[in-house]
């Protein structure tokens, strides 16, 4: 009895009764939209509800690296809908007069449009489907770790003389030293920038974040009235 309705299963598992044929692909945008979402739903089609493979789904776009995962439900006994997870560029890198957007893991991601985010110089034009300057990395892993409104204001992050240095847009240049504590460096620029007392400064050096300096600010008035000579 029990062999039977093992058999019942996987015999209704794969027919046609459940056969995939309604697919729902959202989430996915960009100049390669039309070949993901045609893609998943070809992969789909080959499936049933009782049935879903989500490796061959994954398996069907891996060449797409703005696709940074997918998620799947069923809605027997014929619907499927996908859910694509894109990649969110936070930077540009900028070598040789070419300028590719970058996700904050360092995916490269060609065919995204990245809008008006900060830009990142790199020695080289980055090649496969992840950044490999190690330089570059730094920039790109600071500019993820920034809370999302203060990564808006983000002109361009280099690497000087105080280390990992960014430009914000109306407001000081910020230098961080290295790559370490970032949230901890993060929490400092936030905390300082919404002191009245900072407005004007300008640079904000966290590179120990717990002894923020911020510089180019005028001196407090003492009170005293001048004398005459």
């Amino acid at each position: 009895m029990l062999a039977s309705c093992a058999l019942g299963w996987f015999w209704l598992r794969d027919s046609s009764l459940v056969a995939v044929d309604d697919v729902t692909v959202t989430g996915v945008s960009g100049p390669d939209a039309a070949r993901i979402r045609g893609m998943l739903e070809d992969a789909a089609r080959d499936m049933t509800t009782l049935h879903v493979s989500q490796g061959d789904l994954r398996s069907a776009i891996a060449a797409y690296p703005q696709v940074k995962d997918i998620r799947v439900s069923t809605h027997f006994p014929h619907g499927l809908d996908i859910t694509v997870i894109e990649h969110n560029p936070v930077a540009v890198i900028v070598a040789d007069g070419k300028r590719i957007p970058v996700s904050g893991d360092g995916t490269l991601l060609r065919s995204v449009q990245p809008g008006d985010i900060a830009t990142v110089q790199s020695n080289t034009i980055p090649g496969g489907d992840r950044l490999s300057d190690p330089r570059a990395g730094q920039a790109v892993a600071m500019l993820a770790a920034a809370p999302p409104a203060l990564r808006a204001r983000i002109q361009n992050v280099w690497t000087g003389g105080h280390g990992l240095s960014a430009r914000l847009s109306r407001g000081p240049l910020l230098y961080f030293g290295d790559g370490d504590r970032l949230a901890a460096k993060w929490a400092a620029v936030t905390r300082v920038l919404e002191d009245p007392e900072a407005a004007g400064a300008l640079y904000l050096d966290v590179r120990i974040p717990e002894r923020t300096a911020a510089g180019g600010l005028a001196a407090p008035s003492t009170g005293q009235p001048s004398t005459g000579g």
